[in-house]
């Protein structure tokens, strides 16, 4: 689905030269790396404050965390997403309350979540999902006039871009009170372990962001909240400041891959191929198309039988996990999410991709059609 080793390669002498300088420098933790790429991401995304943590899981729990919320308060979360996303609102003693995406986009929009809203509704997380950006305009605005904090779960869609209903663009993760990613390896902007960051333009919530991924401490030994313990290492923070430099035509060499799979698959009625919103840039984490339900494990396999790798995200909807059953709900379903566990199924996409090996891909799924 990647191409690490590939990546690595053509970078090579960059990143081992800010690797060895961190080792020759001792400072593995919260080195002076560390807050220089603070201060490079937060540029790049022209945000006030970037916090970097130790992955994007805990960039989500620790976000949580600063808006103080209380047990039993809920959070609306999109069913159709990774685990993590409702994981953490778990572990808080909250309630994730889980809402239906758009069909086309796969995203959470504002009329599957109105009806949802209650008096316990604290915080909305919208997932930018596959690399494009949820409707997250109109869900801010939605969400400031019921006084219901919005946080950004935007790991799969660092470097995104929105244009809002002004014209002005504002890059994904930036429009709501708090914005997440993370950076394992396979993220377009991917660390070489795990890795994650948080940002905001709001100072009191930076603080204490800042405050709780350091044990809950401004000063060594006094400790104000309760914290944890989750950091970005300065090697891995040497990786990404080298790889931010490159991100934008890693991003652009994504598109390219995207457009010559739609073209390939233009005139197969069965394929699905990813919607482009209006109002989104794309960055493709994944390319993922819809087939038939019949067709799309069987399509698995056949790529599988010619030596090409392909990925469902995700095949089951998250209140199906055992770990977030309801058993009151035993008959609950929300359409759009179960027909995308369904009929989904992402392509190789990366970086590295040559024309050569994209038309392989391209030829064997036109094959298992024809």
């Amino acid at each position: 689905m990647v191409d690490l080793a590939g990546q690595y390669a053509k970078i090579k002498n960059e990143i081992d030269l800010a690797i060895q300088n961190v080792l020759d420098s001792t400072q593995f933790i919260n080195g002076p790396i560390v807050s220089q790429f603070e201060k490079n991401l937060a540029q790049y995304l022209n945000v006030k404050y970037v916090i970097s943590c130790a992955n994007g899981t805990d960039a989500l729990l620790v976000s949580l965390m600063a808006l103080g919320l209380k047990k039993g308060d809920e959070v609306i979360v999109p069913a159709f997403t990774y685990v993590a996303t409702a994981e953490v609102i778990a572990l808080l003693g909250l309630i994730p309350i889980m809402v239906d995406v758009d069909p086309q986009t796969f995203n959470i929009n504002l009329q599957k979540i109105e009806h949802l809203v209650t008096e316990k509704t604290k915080a909305i997380i919208p997932v930018h999902l596959y690399g494009q950006c949820s409707d997250i305009e109109s869900l801010v605005a939605f969400a400031k006039n019921k006084n219901i904090s919005v946080v950004e779960d935007n790991a799969q869609s660092l470097g995104s871009i929105c244009t809002l209903s002004s014209g002005e663009k504002r890059q994904a993760g930036t429009i709501g009170d708090i914005g997440t990613t993370s950076f394992f390896p396979s993220k377009n902007l991917g660390c070489y372990g795990d890795g994650g960051a948080i940002f905001t333009n709001n100072s009191k919530l930076a603080a204490k962001i800042r405050m709780i991924c350091n044990h809950g401490q401004v000063k060594k030994y006094i400790h104000s909240v309760v914290g944890v313990n989750s950091r970005l290492d300065s090697i891995q923070a040497a990786v990404l400041n080298v790889k931010l430099n490159y991100f934008d035509n890693y991003i652009s060499a994504r598109n390219l891959i995207a457009d010559n799979y739609d073209g390939a698959f233009k005139e197969i009625e069965e394929i699905v191929t990813p919607f482009r919103q209006k109002n989104s840039s794309h960055t493709f984490h994944q390319y993922t198309i819809k087939v038939p339900s019949k067709k799309r494990n069987l399509l698995k396999d056949f790529l599988a039988n010619h030596g090409i790798s392909s990925a469902i995200y995700y095949p089951i909807p998250l209140y199906k996990q055992e770990a977030y059953q309801n058993p009151n709900k035993s008959e609950y379903r929300l359409n759009n999410t179960e027909v995308l566990c369904e009929t989904v199924l992402s392509l190789p996409i990366h970086t590295e991709m040559d024309t050569q090996t994209q038309q392989v891909i391209s030829n064997s799924v036109k094959s298992f059609f024809q």
